[in-house]
């Protein structure tokens, strides 16, 4: 009886684990949608195109987890650390379909970006990287049971608020400059979801440090 739960547990795992990498595929390739430069529009609709894939797959995996908890909640009956360990993952995920949600919302937003020339010294490529190594550290965190690591994601969150804190003035800076108004402003809410971004990389850490020590901060609102 046990060695089925334990079957049903470890699917679980790997589905959490697969719709973590694939959150991390859809960060990633919305980051090349606005940093990378194009020869030709079409390049950059395939980019596009592969986030909103991405978006479908995450959604896809979304329902497939919360098939799995809610089937190892009501069947399985499990003890109390168990408990913790789906419970925490049903509610991750929300927070997961949430950063395909703003993927997407950055490669739509890339449309006017990408014909534009982004000055180079903006940090947006600092803080892409920032969002992508607290997406992977949260959800590692949870695959590992690995309470270290889920610590050290809200630790990262300061760095991602500096860094946000930072492309906001240089963006102001920029229109002050007379730079494109529409430009600054779309690079602005990219850089917001960027930061909302590294919010739910925090908000699943804390989940997983529920599910190993039965302590939970309160959630950022996002």
């Amino acid at each position: 009886m046990r060695n089925a739960y334990n079957k049903k547990l470890k699917e679980l795992y790997n589905e959490v684990k697969e719709m973590g990498k694939v959150c991390e595929k859809a960060i990633e390739i919305s980051s090349k949608t606005i940093t990378d430069t194009f020869e030709s529009e079409d390049t950059h609709e395939k980019l596009r195109n592969q986030v909103r894939q991405y978006e479908d797959e995450i959604n896809h995996k979304q329902r497939v987890i919360e098939g799995l908890c809610i089937r190892l909640l009501l069947h399985e009956q499990p003890v109390a650390s168990d408990l913790r360990t789906v419970s925490s993952a049903h509610i991750m995920i929300s927070d997961m379909e949430r950063i395909g949600d703003q993927a997407y919302d950055i490669a739509e937003l890339s449309k006017y970006i990408s014909r534009c020339t982004i000055d180079q010294r903006l940090h947006i490529n600092e803080l892409f990287s920032e969002v992508i190594a607290m997406v992977k550290k949260s959800v590692d965190s949870f695959i590992n049971n690995d309470l270290e690591t889920a610590i050290s994601v809200t630790e990262d969150d300061d760095k991602v608020d500096f860094l946000f804190d930072k492309v906001k003035s240089e963006l102001v800076n920029m229109i002050k400059n007379d730079c494109d108004a529409k430009l600054c402003t779309d690079l602005l809410m990219v850089a917001k979801y960027l930061e909302r971004v590294g919010d739910h990389a925090v908000n699943i850490a804390e989940w997983v440090e529920y599910s190993i020590t039965g302590n939970h901060k309160e959630s950022k609102k996002i």
